[in-house]
């Protein structure tokens, strides 16, 4: 009768069953990587590999850790194949893009914080900055976004000319440019000022307004309009 009793409350500690009795918003974030991770290795369980890889990053700790580490990192705690890295990459890529699509709902391009949030959780993690242009026709509707260039640590590389070929390609009456500083800190350098100043007036001439230009920071954000850095004037 103990040995049963005891075998009952060893399911009910698994990950599987407490999901099943309370949700999974009652699981760790170990119980919660170890049910995608599903079987341990030899001497060490699920749970144990997956509070492994919470803090096998050096920078980050936590779930946060999936977005910066490599699938090649992840292989090397011992029972984390390749299979197993890519899933655990997936997820990670999944939460952003769970998070960009809900906040899509709330999108508002006369709200900067609104635009904001659409792109926080897909470009505050990256370790390079990248920079977006948004696209919107002549009801302000947005028509497309594409990603123009992908920089170093320090700077997004952009040719105006492939940034407007692309606007032109979607008819696009106006734009919006976003791009991250991984460092975390929103404000614009002197290089996002001359950029964002060759952009309009390239814009101007093509009847193509830049409405704004919005930095991404961890968790904050700069908008070229909102700080009177833009102006519509020539």
């Amino acid at each position: 009768m103990k040995d049963l009793l005891k075998e009952k409350n060893a399911d009910f500690n698994r990950p599987y069953e407490r999901c099943l009795m309370y949700g999974p918003a009652s699981l760790t974030d170990a119980e919660l990587l170890a049910v995608v991770i599903r079987s341990g290795t030899a001497g060490l369980t699920a749970i144990d590999l997956a509070e492994q890889i919470l803090h096998l990053s050096r920078t980050d700790t936590g779930l946060l850790s999936l977005l910066h580490l490599s699938i090649h990192e992840l292989m090397e705690v011992p029972g984390i194949g390749q299979v197993k890295a890519i899933q655990l990459k997936c997820v990670g890529e999944l939460s952003k893009r769970i998070a960009t699509y809900s906040a899509r709902q709330e999108l508002s391009f006369s709200e900067p914080c609104s635009i904001a949030d659409y792109y926080m959780e897909q470009l505050r993690h990256e370790e390079k900055e990248s920079l977006f242009c948004m696209m919107l026709d002549t009801k302000n509707n947005m028509i497309g976004d594409e990603r123009i260039s992908t920089g170093t640590v320090n700077y997004a590389v952009l040719s105006t000319r492939e940034l407007f070929l692309t606007a032109l390609r979607y008819r696009a009456v106006s734009i919006i440019l976003v791009h991250n500083h991984p460092s975390g800190d929103p404000t614009p350098s002197e290089e996002d000022i001359l950029l964002t100043e060759r952009v309009r007036k390239a814009g101007n001439l093509l009847n193509i307004i830049l409405l704004d230009h919005i930095v991404i920071g961890d968790r904050c954000y700069v908008s070229f309009r909102e700080s009177g850095i833009l102006t519509m004037g020539e």
